[in-house]
């Protein structure tokens, strides 16, 4: 891969700056993310059972395709979701 400049690089990253990386969810009930996304990206719509940084678990009923959640996301569950195409913005 080719390096490019990013003049944004030297500023302080913080949860209001864009997402640096992306990572794509295949739903689990047994395995956490890899890594903690700071956000979700529907592609298709239906419902998402999460749990957050803190631990806590709900299930975002109906969204729309396009949607994007601002909830630190630790795990998405399979039993529970119906969305597809999940993306992490991390």
């Amino acid at each position: 891969m080719v390096a490019i400049p990013d003049r944004n690089a030297r500023l302080e990253r913080s949860l209001q700056s864009p997402a640096s990386g992306v990572v794509v969810i295949a739903p689990s009930d047994t395995a956490d993310l890899g890594e903690v996304a700071r956000a979700l990206y529907v592609g298709n719509a239906g419902d998402v059972k999460l749990t957050a940084l803190d631990g806590s678990t709900a299930t975002f009923v109906a969204l729309a395709a396009g949607s994007v959640l601002p909830v630190t996301v630790t795990r998405v569950w399979s039993t529970g979701t119906t969305a597809a195409n999940l993306v992490g913005l991390i």
